[in-house]
């Protein structure tokens, strides 16, 4: 059973940084292409970052351009998401999603998701 599961969030300050980890069990996980989304409140889920299984970028959303990196160590199945200079619009629930066959970023209706971490940017 494939399970996905996000770390790493919580409560900063704007300007400040955050890295989110995301593990996933049940795959082989450099056999999946990975991303991540996010959800704030209110608003429906966008997509931030992907990542294919040799670590080429195929998705950055403008906004956060020149803030995240999105990367990933297939030998400890985990992907992960540097956010610097944090903005408080970037405040969302962070989930992390797993692709066999597709670009998480776009064909969202056949990834596995984990359960989200809440990432929140005071001002």
């Amino acid at each position: 059973q494939v399970q996905v599961a996000e770390s790493g969030g919580g409560l900063v300050q704007a300007g400040g940084s955050l890295r989110l980890s995301c593990t996933a069990s049940g795959l082989v996980f450099r056999d999946y292409a990975m991303g991540w989304f996010r959800q704030a409140p209110g608003k429906e889920r966008e997509a931030i970052s992907c990542i294919n299984w040799s670590s080429g970028v195929t998705y950055l959303r403008d906004s956060v351009k020149g803030r995240f990196t999105i990367s990933r160590d297939n030998a400890k199945n985990t992907l992960y998401l540097q956010m610097n200079n944090l903005k408080p619009e970037d405040t969302a629930i962070y989930y992390c999603a797993a692709n066999r066959f597709y670009t998480p970023c776009h064909r969202a209706d056949s990834n596995y998701w984990g359960q989200g971490t809440q990432v929140t940017v005071s001002s």
